[in-house]
């Protein structure tokens, strides 16, 4: 018999606001435009976005371990 928690699977079936949560994340970038879309990107595939306007990438392992086709991180 297998019990899961219903509050945690809820919780995991939502999607986050990644418009908004982008917002914050790229309000101090120089190119917001392109933050925003790269965040977006991140956050559909990841349904996750560090606080913050930098940085705490260790809180979403998904979002920090994305690259683009150069290597590079894609999520700002």
């Amino acid at each position: 018999m297998v019990i899961t928690n219903t509050v945690e699977s809820s919780l995991a079936d939502e999607k986050i606001d990644c418009d908004k949560a982008c917002d914050g994340r790229c309000k101090l970038s120089s190119r917001p435009n392109l933050c925003k879309r790269a965040c977006g990107t991140c956050c559909d595939r990841c349904n996750c976005v560090p606080p913050g306007t930098s940085g705490n990438y260790d809180i979403c392992p998904c979002y920090r371990d994305m690259t683009t086709h150069g290597g590079k991180h894609k999520c700002p």
